[in-house]
């Protein structure tokens, strides 16, 4: 090898020595430089996928603190409702307390949802012949904050029989606590 190096003029010498250092450079390049910039890149970007992620648990953390505390409501409401609380005897007592009791067409059940502990149960009621005073007193007595009792979906109409007095049609509906056994 050293025989071949000294055979060559300086000019071949020189292009030799550029050659090597153009593929000790493009080596370099290669194998050092470019695997350092995709592990930097990928780091970075790791890192800001953990950071996403990190913002969603603490977004989902905060939700879980108010669902964990409504839950917790709805636990204690229920512990002070009376034994035997039903949504139906509810309504009916409270359409007797506002004068409507006569006015109730039906009283249906809805599907309910269990989850965990508790289950909500609905109940879709119709009343007709109303005056716009029994409808406003009727729903002041039905939803109640200590009984947890809400509406969740209203409609309203005119009688075309008697356009003074309205139809209405009511969703309303609570939280109950499932029996030892599990669901009903």
């Amino acid at each position: 090898m050293r025989r071949f190096w000294e055979q060559l003029t300086k000019s071949q010498k020189l292009i030799v020595i550029a050659g090597l250092v153009f593929v000790a450079a493009a080596l370099l390049v290669q194998f050092a430089a470019f695997p350092y910039f995709e592990a930097r890149q990928k780091v970075s970007g790791a890192i800001t996928g953990s950071e996403k992620a990190l913002r969603e648990l603490a977004t989902l953390g905060a939700e879980y603190g108010v669902l964990r505390r409504r839950s917790e409501e709805i636990r204690r409401v229920i512990e002070r409702r009376p034994p035997g609380f039903a949504l139906f005897s509810y309504l009916e007592k409270r359409a007797g307390d506002a004068g409507v009791k006569t006015n109730i067409k039906s009283i249906n059940p809805l599907k309910s949802a269990p989850a965990e502990a508790y289950e909500e149960t609905a109940v879709e009621m119709r009343l007709d012949k109303l005056t716009m005073k029994q409808l406003t007193d009727f729903l002041y007595l039905v939803e109640s904050r200590e009984e947890l009792v809400r509406i969740r979906k209203m409609s309203v109409v005119k009688m075309k029989e008697s356009p003074e007095y309205l139809s209405v049609l009511l969703q309303v509906f609570t939280y109950q606590a499932l029996p030892p056994g599990g669901s009903r």
